[in-house]
């Protein structure tokens, strides 16, 4: 049975009328109605409300709360793996250290994406200081330059990767760091 036809078999059980439900968890009545009629899959808070307010468990509406539980926490992991990457456009490795150090216990995956920042960041400081020896040679200032955008462009990429839940990847980065 659809988590909507499981709203709607409680609902009338109950005797409430669809104005009714939606006037008790301050949804509109069309929300309703497409809950109910299979249109929209309703989210976490959505069904607490409705839960609520037909006075049942959340067990009781929908046995895929564990699934909808589950991709809140990855959203949320998202966002913390994205603020990692990010964190290395500041070329210093004490913002990605101090995020894993926070998080590394309670995200899954934290030190994978923690060692590929750290790594990155090392191998961008090794480029920048050897061409910041070939300076004196005028070589060194559009191997710096260069270095500057392409070092943000592939934090910036990574970053949105991560977001949308693709595999990252630093070119060019050296394997310094095996794990954390």
């Amino acid at each position: 049975m659809t988590i909507g036809k499981k709203i709607k078999e409680l609902r009338i059980s109950r005797g409430m009328t669809q104005e009714d439900l939606a006037a008790k968890t301050d949804l509109s009545v069309r929300t309703i109605q497409r809950i109910e009629g299979g249109e929209v899959d309703p989210r976490l808070y959505t069904l607490n409300l409705i839960a609520k307010a037909l006075e049942v468990s959340l067990e009781a509406l929908d046995e895929k709360k564990e699934e909808l539980v589950q991709q809140k926490i990855n959203s949320e992991n998202q966002k913390w793996y994205a603020l990692l990457h990010i964190s290395g456009l500041f070329c210093f490795l004490l913002p990605p250290l101090l995020i894993w150090i926070w998080k590394k216990d309670s995200i899954e995956g934290m030190n994978k994406h923690a060692v590929q920042v750290i790594n990155f960041q090392l191998s961008m400081w090794i480029y920048l200081f050897s061409a910041a020896m070939l300076v004196f040679l005028i070589i060194g200032l559009p191997i710096l330059i260069f270095l500057g955008l392409w070092s943000t462009i592939i934090i910036i990429i990574n970053s949105i990767k991560v977001l949308s839940d693709q595999e990252v990847r630093y070119p060019f980065s050296l394997n310094i760091i095996k794990s954390l």
